[in-house]
């Protein structure tokens, strides 16, 4: 029999938490003469009873377990807690609000079955997400892909499989705090699968995810997986410079040759030193968003505190 750990991150989900453990388990009990499965609720720190709850059923049922953070570490980090608490043959990680439906779950299992290692999940159609949303992550996947050397599979979604031997992978070897799970997912290059999945509607409450979160996300994707933001300040800086000298050497030539006609000149001035000086601070913001990702590597935080623990 195979051991099975469903990973789910929860912050602010009162509402939705129980209906969620109770549907997971629907799923999983005519499975569990076949996988030994228990769900691992990752409660990122909030105000609301989420917590709270999940030690009531945690009471009633050992198969459901929780760790609660001491602070707010993000959706990722709940993720990476999950995978190091976890002992399991297999993880599954999904959110908690049933838009990552349960009942795929069977599925999912099917297709590691057949020897995957990662099987993934990617969102073929949104019943409730904005047009702007799905516009906004449509255009950082292929961004991202440009950028990138590793593919990143577009519209794929953190309800996926990984096997014991990549969960390994994640605990003794990518520990890196600027964490993009897709992106690096894909870096491992394990035996995958892929499963496409209709996005249901929220049964409780509202996404948690902010646009400064997704545009945080993002972030850490292209600062895991690509320098061409780097290479792209070094060149701009280049073509610019040369401008510079060029234009220089006009200026020289217009003092010399032509009795000057400068005071005609002071707006063309005005508006390229604008443009340098736009352009030199977006280069030093590049150069500097990736000094604050190796600042935060070297430090060597921890990437998160559990406060506290039930049935694990």
């Amino acid at each position: 029999m195979k051991t099975l750990t469903i990973v789910s991150p929860a912050y602010q989900e009162e509402l939705g938490i129980e209906k969620f453990c109770s549907t997971v388990i629907e799923v999983m009990e005519p499975l569990k003469d076949l996988y030994d499965y228990k769900i691992l609720v990752v409660v990122d720190k909030c105000v609301d009873r989420t917590l709270d709850i999940l030690k009531e059923m945690a009471l009633k049922n050992n198969r459901i377990q929780a760790l609660g953070m001491s602070s707010r570490f993000g959706h990722q980090m709940c993720l990476l807690a999950g995978i190091d608490h976890s002992d399991s043959d297999l993880i599954i990680m999904m959110d908690c609000d049933l838009q990552h439906p349960p009942s795929l779950i069977p599925k999912i299992l099917e297709e590691y079955n057949k020897g995957s290692d990662i099987v993934y999940t990617v969102k073929k159609s949104y019943n409730s997400t904005s047009f702007f949303r799905r516009w906004s992550s449509r255009s950082f996947y292929i961004f991202l892909n440009w950028l990138s050397q590793v593919p990143i599979y577009e519209n794929a979604s953190d309800f996926r499989l990984i096997t014991r031997r990549v969960a390994n992978i994640f605990k003794t070897q990518l520990r890196e705090r600027t964490l993009f799970m897709r992106g690096l997912l894909s870096w491992i290059g394990f035996p995958t699968a892929c499963i496409e999945f209709d996005v249901p509607e929220r049964f409780k409450g509202e996404s948690k995810y902010a646009l400064t979160q997704l545009f945080r996300l993002a972030l850490y994707g292209v600062l895991s997986f690509s320098k061409k933001p780097l290479r792209f300040a070094t060149l701009t800086g280049f073509l610019f410079a040369a401008f510079g000298f060029i234009y220089g050497g006009y200026v020289t030539f217009e003092f010399f040759m032509n009795e000057s006609k400068f005071p005609r000149g002071w707006t063309t001035l005005a508006v390229m030193g604008s443009i340098f000086s736009g352009i030199q601070l977006l280069c030093i913001g590049v150069i500097g968003e990736y000094v604050g990702a190796i600042f935060n590597e070297v430090k060597g935080r921890p990437h998160y505190i559990v406060e506290e623990k039930i049935n694990n």
